[in-house]
């Protein structure tokens, strides 16, 4: 059998994350990113929100309740503004497709681990059990 350092697996892993950086899901999302970046409206908005969102840390800080309400409603109307923006909304659909994919890449290196262990063990990968319960009774 086969050993690995982690250095290799790390390697293995920068591989796979090149790979995955050149898939067309990878690549909308970063097209996206860029029409984003690019559009005024959409980046003067944000500046606004991050303008607020210091306001509204100074306001709690000092107490100031209904100042910080009124910059707290102000922050979600411009995030609402910008959400319904269609390359926002595109983006963000984006997000959750890489996010999806980020989460089954480390789901199925997570379950063929240990599948891997289990069979190494001699256990059944059916039940979840490695060999070395075998004959143990509860």
């Amino acid at each position: 059998m086969a050993k690995y350092t982690r250095t290799e697996i790390i390697e293995e892993a920068h591989h796979l994350a090149k790979m995955m950086s050149e898939i067309d899901e990878i690549e909308r999302f970063k097209q996206l990113e860029e029409k984003i970046n690019e559009n005024t409206k959409v980046q003067a908005t944000i500046k606004k929100i991050k303008a607020l969102q210091k306001q509204a840390v100074n306001f709690q800080a000092y107490g100031k309740e209904e100042a910080l309400r009124k910059v707290e409603k102000e922050i979600d109307r411009l995030q609402a503004e910008i959400d319904e923006i269609p390359v926002v909304q595109e983006f963000k659909e984006s997000q959750v497709v890489i996010n999806d994919l980020l989460q089954l890449v480390s789901n199925t290196l997570a379950r063929e681990i240990t599948n891997e262990i289990i069979r190494s063990t001699g256990g059944d990968i059916l039940s979840g059990s490695t060999g070395s319960v075998k004959g143990h009774t509860c």
